[in-house]
């Protein structure tokens, strides 16, 4: 089996490489990983950092694209990469540490029964750390919000540490995908859901990032609020 991890960048120097060489570091049963940094031309230089490191790995894969493009792009062209390439899973993940690279072999075990793996922390057994009251009720609320309205039974619609069979993304048509940032996650997950796709949930801790800013922004949650309907209604 091989997969690609799709990890969206933007100022995220003082995490990628340490992200990189623990997920390199370790071992995975019958499956072969690489990665793929998209990077929004980061004024910290990541994408640069990137660059020099492919010259050590011929397993890390660098797309440098000219102005902040925002996440749903980023994760669209890199499906569109990964399916340009011979790879049987893809996955989701975080740039920042909150995804625990721990948890990548519950997903490769996982994916050989279904055709959508979520990790998920509104199941027993997961959660998050190190989050204030306001972001965890803002979240919980978000995910019972879009569970009640889009009428699916994910209990973490919106989660960012996924994997896709790759028939998924190639049935799946990512150039009507219209959600930008977190809202992408819930359009497809919703969209694997309706189509019929088998789907589970595996439990993760969440953890806040050490290092760097959160993207999470006002902008970003009122967006939830009117995408969620049109996502329903549209599709």
């Amino acid at each position: 089996m091989r997969g690609l991890i799709i990890i969206p960048t933007y100022n995220e120097r003082d995490n990628i490489i340490q992200l990189i060489d623990d997920i390199f570091s370790r071992s995975f049963s019958n499956a072969e990983l690489d990665i793929l940094v998209i990077d929004d031309n980061s004024p910290d230089g990541t994408g640069n950092l990137i660059e020099k490191n492919q010259a050590l790995n011929h397993h890390l894969y660098l797309i440098q694209r000219e102005k902040k493009l925002g996440l749903a792009s980023a994760y669209i062209a890199g499906f569109k990469f990964g399916l340009s390439q011979d790879y049987n899973v893809f996955f989701e993940m975080d740039a920042d540490y909150s995804h625990n690279p721990n948890y990548l072999q519950d997903f490769l075990v996982t994916i050989r029964d279904f055709d959508v793996v979520i990790g998920s922390r509104y199941i027993p057994q997961g959660g998050v750390e190190n989050w204030r009251w306001l972001r965890r009720l803002i979240s919980k609320g978000g995910n019972i919000y879009a569970r009640w309205l889009l009428g699916t039974s994910i209990h973490d619609i919106t989660s960012g540490f996924r994997c896709f069979r790759r028939k998924v993304l190639e049935q799946i048509n990512l150039d009507k995908i219209k959600s930008e940032g977190y809202v992408f996650h819930i359009e497809m997950a919703y969209l694997a859901y309706i189509q019929g796709f088998s789907i589970a949930e595996i439990p993760i801790v969440f953890k806040e990032r050490m290092k760097g800013k959160s993207k999470i922004s006002r902008k970003i949650l009122f967006e939830a609020l009117y995408k969620i309907p049109w996502i329903r209604l549209t599709r």
